[in-house]
């Protein structure tokens, strides 16, 4: 039975909400990688579009990232519309809401081992094998949606040849689809199989959680049962924190009918936002655009509303849906009112119990209402102009979501007539953007290494505490992920060996890195994070991914072993360090711990029983080992009851490498 390589599968709407959500926030391509690559469906529909004959004969994508980067945002934008739309013509029943789920969470479980035994065990691309992983079972998600039992059980039966066929003619290659033809191949068939075949394989079995998988590990890649029932436990926590991020249930019946309603209404409100804003015309300049479209804005929210322009210092009323409209103008400066605390933060900005100043006081007149809503409308990190919004406590909530999915469509519509040369070079501007478009296309071919250490981390920390100060503790960090993402997604792709290679400044790392750590490991009053850096250049021959791999595993380590009343751990650097006939730039991480116990400190870089407790293991400090060996490093600790030291040789930069070290 042919299959098409353009399938329309079904989606967990909270999925689809949470990537149409993202799109709509003009979140990151790593913020919604992270989303569409938790979905089979997504990630079918990418792969098909991304590899299709629209891209002529292009390099074959191996990364959900890459997937993205080559659609771009306007056309990813429509696909997850597309997809949502779609997701409204599948009518699930209860039994396969149940299957639905249980299938999410099966293919993201293999996914994620897969990606975890690939940075373990050495696989150059860890994001292949993570998109393999999602793929692998594709077939029981035809057959969910598929009404004729027999065509149902047929899908059942032939998944590994149907996920082989879709990912052949996706051009991924001979290898994933071997990956998928052979899952099912006994361990003992898989000692001599290639790289990539074997660990799909074994990522399928231990998703399970059985005994055979477990023995599985042994025998293909001879991993012991303590290491192999840590990776099951961490991938345990990572996929239950990804539910509840998602409002997935997984230990209670599931329907998703609640979430497909909520999508609906998302749905619907995206297209009474572009409809009324199609009404408009924008063909004019920027004050001239915004003074008209406050009529569509009034046309959905059923609310009266005024429009502010920018000039200068001030803020100008330009129109309103309220009648006359009489001359004002303010400062742009802070002054406690609404409107200008919306215009500074570029965030939406509610009156409600707050005391209203006098500026507030007058748009409460203008528009008799009892409150106020100001909507700033962001472009291209400026804000050309701002509405006003007359409402009250109880339409807030809705307001609020219309008012903001209409400024957000609103917003490259005044991109594309703003800036110094909009007026008289539009076409200019547009050829700079391909330029800039077509250089991004070619640097970025791969993106390799990915920080999967510290997403487990985090999705640990979300799963195990419910305390709001630290939930926005966590949100900086994924924050800073978040950019680190867009920084690899910026590093140029060659054929070497080497996939994290080029040469990064370490002290600008470290202290980059230092405010995620203060915020999220050093809180408290009694624990502290120092900073030493050496005066000299500290470039290093290692990519930015791993240096932050290593430092923040370590860091993290030297924070939770400090005492209950707290301690310090100090980052120092230094350079140049000649050692070995070679140039080396040092790195040390020092804490006032009590030191590591004897019997760890033998087997100190494999992975081991950690003495942390509950909830860690020796897991990291291999991880940091391989890393160091990688980047032909050398790592090397110092310990005694007051305190540890790690210290990392990392090759400088401008090192020539003799051919006889």
């Amino acid at each position: 039975m042919h299959i098409a390589p353009d399938l329309q599968l079904p989606s967990l709407p909270e999925v689809t909400l949470r990537a149409l959500e993202a799109c709509h926030q003009d979140a990151s391509y790593r913020k919604i990688s992270e989303i569409v690559a938790a979905d089979t469906a997504l990630v079918a529909r990418i792969l098909a579009l991304a590899n299709s004959a629209l891209y002529g004969p292009a390099t074959p994508i191996r990364s959900i990232d890459q997937a993205l980067l080559r659609l771009g945002t306007r056309r990813f934008h429509t696909l997850v519309l597309t997809a949502a739309l779609r997701q409204l013509l599948f009518e699930l029943g209860g039994d396969e809401w149940q299957q639905l789920r249980d299938f999410w969470r099966h293919s993201l479980t293999t996914a994620l081992t897969a990606r975890a035994l690939a940075t373990l065990t050495r696989y150059p691309e860890p994001d292949e094998a993570f998109m393999l992983g999602m793929l692998h079972n594709i077939g029981e998600l035809i057959a969910i949606k598929t009404p004729a039992t027999e065509a149902k059980q047929h899908y059942l039966d032939h998944q590994s040849d149907i996920a082989a066929e879709l990912v052949t003619s996706w051009g991924l290659g001979p290898m994933a689809a071997d990956a998928m033809r052979y899952q099912q191949a006994l361990p003992s068939e898989l000692r001599d199989a290639g790289h990539l075949v074997k660990l799909i394989s074994l990522a399928t079995r231990l998703a399970l959680s059985d005994a055979a998988g477990i023995a599985a590990a042994g025998t293909v890649f001879g991993l012991n049962e303590e290491l192999t029932r840590e990776i099951n436990r961490r991938i345990g926590h990572e996929v239950t924190g990804m539910a509840n991020s998602l409002g997935i249930p997984l230990d209670e019946d599931y329907s998703g009918e609640s979430a497909s309603r909520k999508l609906k209404q998302t749905i619907l409100r995206q297209a009474m936002a572009s409809q009324a804003l199609n009404l408009a015309d924008i063909s004019g300049e920027t004050d001239d655009i915004l003074a008209e479209t406050v009529n569509s804005l009034t046309l959905i929210t059923g609310l009266p509303a005024l429009c502010f322009g920018h000039a200068g210092d001030n803020l100008v009323l330009l129109s309103g849906t309220i009648g006359d409209i009489p001359e004002l103008a303010v400062t742009a400066k802070p002054g406690g009112s609404v409107l200008t605390e919306a215009f500074i933060s570029g965030l939406p900005v509610s009156l409600g119990e707050r005391p209203p100043t006098v500026l507030d006081r007058q748009l409460l007149s203008l528009l008799h209402t009892p409150s106020l809503l100001a909507i700033p409308v962001v472009s291209d990190d400026q804000c050309p102009g701002i509405f006003a919004l007359g409402t009250d406590s109880e339409q807030l909530p809705t307001t609020l979501e219309l008012a903001d999915i209409f400024v957000r469509q609103l917003a490259p519509v005044l991109a594309s007539r703003t800036g110094p040369d909009a007026k008289t070079a539009p076409d200019s501007k547009q050829l700079d953007q391909e330029v800039a478009q077509d250089r991004l296309r070619r640097q970025v071919h791969e993106v390799s290494n990915p920080l999967t250490i510290i997403r487990q981390y985090i999705y640990q920390l979300r799963s195990r505490l419910e305390d709001g100060d630290v939930q926005e503790e966590l949100d900086i960090i994924r924050d800073e992920l978040d950019r680190a993402g867009n920084l690899l997604l910026q590093m140029s792709h060659t054929d070497a060996p080497d996939h994290d290679g080029g040469s990064v400044e370490l002290n600008s790392e470290l202290e980059s890195l230092a405010r995620i750590l203060e915020d999220s490991l050093f809180s408290d009053d009694n624990r502290d994070l120092t900073l030493k850096l050496g005066n000299q250049s500290t470039q290093v021959a290692a990519g930015a991914t791993r240096i932050r791999q290593v430092v923040i595993n370590l860091v993290r380590n030297a924070a939770e072993s400090l005492p209950e009343n707290g301690g310090i751990v100090e980052v120092r650097t230094a350079s140049p360090v000649w050692q070995n006939q070679r140039t080396w730039v040092e790195l040390e991480i020092t804490d006032t711990g009590t030191g590591i116990p004897g019997e760890i400190r033998d087997a100190l870089f494999s992975p081991v029983t950690s003495t942390k407790g509950e909830g860690h293991s020796g897991l990291g400090l291999s991880i940091v080992k391989q890393l160091v060996d990688d980047m032909e490093g050398i790592i090397a600790c110092r310990t005694g009851q007051e305190g540890t030291t790690f210290r990392i040789l990392l090759p400088a930069a401008s090192h020539k490498k003799n051919e006889t070290d």
